[in-house]
């Protein structure tokens, strides 16, 4: 699982027990391996500059019989996304799924314009999401350092804007999602080898449950797809 936040990761390690499932690339945090305590420490994170897709998932866990029930479920949706979308990363942590995809692949240079290889991904997902309609979606925009920091943060948000416009010309709600520009501001490496900034130019997607599906798994009632 990769990320740069270490505050997410500090919590995790101290407030949990992780449960990993091989997902092709990555290694999944199962739902249900946490519980409250970890929910109202990570709760503090997300709420300022680190709310990263990783935050926001590990923070919108409830944990229990019911965090697994709706881990079961993500489980599915994973599996499908991680068949169907081409170049991306798909990973399940808490009790959702992360996707990471290399914005080189989605964008040609400095644009925001969609690529060919992102649309047919995103009509995948698209697919997937209206499968699993009682989900939010979090577009998170990254960068790496090259150029000015305030242009950075406008391209990321840019890009991010273009997935939730396509995403919603396929048939998402757009109440179902929520979109965060960082810019340069989280690199998921170092900005200092091509390869780094390679990985920091990228759009992360956070698909985590409602709270009608929370409800749902608590009283038992979410059913198989």
């Amino acid at each position: 699982m990769k990320t740069t936040n270490k505050f997410v990761m500090a919590a995790l390690i101290a407030t949990t027990s992780l449960g990993a499932v091989s997902c092709k690339s990555s290694n999944a945090v199962k739902g249900g391996a946490i519980g409250g305590s970890a929910g109202g420490l990570l709760g503090g994170v997300i709420a300022g500059k680190d709310n990263t897709a990783v935050g926001v998932l590990i923070g919108s866990a409830i944990g229990g019989s019911a965090g697994a029930l709706i881990g079961n479920q993500m489980d599915k949706a994973a599996d499908e996304l991680q068949r169907d979308l081409e170049g991306a990363t798909v990973e399940r942590v808490g009790e959702g799924i992360k996707i990471t995809f290399d914005s080189g692949l989605m964008f040609p240079v400095d644009k925001s314009e969609l690529s060919d290889v992102s649309k047919q991904n995103l009509m995948e997902l698209a697919a997937t999401l209206k499968k699993y309609e009682e989900t939010n979606v979090l577009i998170e925009g990254h960068t790496d350092n090259t150029g000015a920091e305030d242009y950075n943060m406008d391209l990321s948000r840019r890009r991010a804007y273009s997935v939730e416009d396509y995403l919603t010309s396929n048939g998402i709600a757009k109440k179902r999602m929520e979109i965060t520009a960082y810019g340069e501001m989280q690199p998921a490496a170092t900005n200092d080898t091509d390869a780094g900034r390679q990985e920091n130019r990228r759009v992360e997607v956070a698909i985590y449950a409602n709270k009608k599906m929370q409800k749902m798994a608590e009283k038992g009632e979410l059913g198989e797809l």
